[in-house]
């Protein structure tokens, strides 16, 4: 196939940037202060000349984009800081705090007022090199007019001339790779953009395997199910490179979870949680400052193995941790309760205790949405993001057990949500929005199913299914019970096992292993009199959950298959 046009010229531009040359530093680089790229105190190996002539301001100002490149932002920010408390006429030490500010692949609010105030602290001396200078007026673009996402873009723009500028400056590939990732928005070219981030990193991570932006932006490019492969050397050897950062220990879990590697993912973001655990404890952090996010990302898999009670066990520590975070933070407040809330809902969900509803999600979130002291516009929009895994498992609860007047309750709560105006500066809301849409969508078929309405309950999955697939997986489900499973599960009451077995086989490859999935689809081949394919799927379920709690009914189906298909085999 021959290539032309637009298409053809930007994979011809794309050729043509990952295979620029990347070395460690050029002779302009070399003539400025040592760098010292040896292991930032086990943050990974970055080397950053900068014009300070203080050994100590350097040696901060390099731990300090160590821990950026690994999303350590309070630790980052600590090391700018000290670095230019020593020199403070530390241009690129304003650089550093100012980039703190924003968490580009976050979904956050950027403190765009704190990065200004740093930036106003930089004095353009003769001494400043034009390298540093390039970088200056970049990030000046990130803070500068205009709305957050166009800032985004004209900073991506930026960076991409100091990258064109610098081709052997391996800092400017890599925040080139990292602001493609935060603008890349979605559709064919917010596609294109993260490709391209993924081979810029990839060529640096090729030649510099110890740097943690490069491992780490290889992860995040490639974080879908269709790509991930690209990402499992990255992936392997992140953690191995950043073992300080929390952050770089759970990231290699998002390549994993694609993969469908849950003790892998379990591993990792145990080891996310413990040091994190440890930071918080041995600085005298409030227990509001650990890394939830990975002890919700290690119990959804505990959840695909089968390990019910210890993923109990963890929505039991969130529950007591959530309980004891300051009531005075109102963003900390609702970013735990959101875990809190997902972690409830998907232990519901996946181990399907629909009579239990009550007694495992709990009462509803003590959250307010409306005024708090310290509350403003992004927190009430967090506290709205929070409460919408609570009310969409309490409503497809309801649906399961045929109560329709509390499935209607959730159902129309979410479509309040989705209509909510909330500030669309915050890309979670647009997500947020779309997200209660479909879950509605899903209550109300599962409640269709259950009252035997079966023609109504595939058309509202058609719906739902034409949403879903406009939009690329990623991780873990985000609402909670991915759409073509549960089309799948729906078809299968309905008693149509051959369209059953095709939304599974859709849904397995948008979230690779999810248990439910690879019981639905076992279950539709033996419906379908496909015993080869049965056999096949309930072997790699059983496989997958060899370390299952005992005596679960899911296992022990899946085990009565295997010992008949045995048995006639035999005979």
């Amino acid at each position: 196939m021959t290539l032309t046009g637009p298409l053809h010229l930007y994979f011809l531009l794309v050729a043509c940037l990952i295979t620029m040359p990347v070395a460690p530093t050029t002779a302009h680089q070399a003539a400025q202060s040592p760098s010292n790229p040896a292991n930032q105190d086990e943050l990974g190996t970055v080397d950053f000349p900068t014009s300070t002539r203080s050994r100590e301001a350097q040696a901060h100002f390099l731990r300090g984009v160590a821990a950026l490149h690994s999303f350590w932002y309070p630790v980052a920010l600590e090391e700018f800081r000290a670095a230019t408390k020593i020199d403070p006429d530390f241009a690129m030490g304003y650089w550093g705090e100012a980039m703190v500010q924003n968490h580009p692949l976050w979904g956050d609010p950027q403190e765009t007022e704190a990065a200004r105030r740093a930036l106003a602290r930089i004095t353009m001396t003769p001494e400043l090199t034009v390298r540093e200078r390039a970088y200056i007026e970049a990030v000046t673009v990130l803070y500068g007019e205009g709305n957050k996402s166009s800032r985004d873009r004209a900073y991506a723009r930026a960076m991409q001339k100091v990258y064109r500028d610098y081709p052997d400056d391996i800092e400017a590939a890599l925040f080139y790779a990292l602001a493609l990732l935060g603008s890349a928005g979605d559709g064919l070219q917010g596609s294109q953009k993260r490709l391209l981030a993924g081979m810029i990193a990839s060529t640096v991570f090729g030649q510099q395997p110890h740097h943690p932006g490069a491992a780490h932006y290889v992860i995040h490019a490639y974080d879908n199910p269709k790509d991930a492969h690209r990402a499992l050397d990255a992936a392997l050897l992140y953690a191995d490179i950043a073992p300080a950062a929390p952050h770089a220990r759970h990231m290699p879990a998002h390549i994993f979870v694609q993969l469908g590697m849950w003790p892998e993912a379990v591993a990792s973001n145990l080891a996310a949680w413990e040091a994190s655990d440890a930071w918080v404890m041995q600085n005298g952090h409030s227990p509001s400052k650990r890394d939830y996010h990975s002890l919700q990302w290690m119990q959804y898999a505990y959840l695909q193995l089968g390990r019910y009670e210890k993923a109990e066990s963890l929505l039991d520590t969130m529950r007591k941790s959530w309980a004891g975070f300051p009531k005075d933070q109102p963003r900390s407040l609702y970013d735990g309760g959101y875990i809190l809330a997902r972690m409830a809902a998907s232990y519901l969900v996946e181990t399907q205790q629909w009579d239990k509803a009550e007694a495992i999600l709990g009462p509803a979130l003590p959250l307010s949405t409306g005024e708090s002291p310290g509350a403003d516009t992004s927190s009430k929009a967090f506290a709205t993001l929070a409460q919408t895994p609570i009310i969409f498992a309490r409503g497809l609860a309801a649906a399961m057990e045929r109560s329709a007047l509390q499935a209607q309750e959730s159902i129309t709560a979410l479509r309040a949500i989705s209509r909510e105006p909330g500030p669309d500066s915050m890309p979670f809301m647009k997500e947020l929005r779309r997200s209660a849409e479909l879950q509605t969508m899903k209550i109300a078929a599962a409640l269709d199913i259950a009252q035997g309405k079966h023609d109504a309950a595939i058309r509202k999955m058609e719906q739902a299914t034409a949403l879903i697939d406009a939009a690329p997986p990623s991780g873990p489900p985000p609402s909670i019970k991915p759409v073509h499973e549960l089309f799948g599960e729906i078809l299968l009451r309905a008693g149509r096992p051959d369209a059953a077995a095709k939304h599974f086989d859709k849904a397995l490859d948008r979230h690779p292993a999810r248990a439910r999935s690879l019981l639905g689809a076992a279950a539709a081949a033996t419906q379908n009199g496909d015993s080869r394919q049965a056999l096949t799927l309930y072997s790699k379920f059983i496989d997958q959950w060899q370390h299952a709690d005992p005596q679960l009914a899911e296992l022990q189906e899946a085990q009565m298959y295997f010992r008949q298909s045995r048995a006639e085999d035999e005979h």
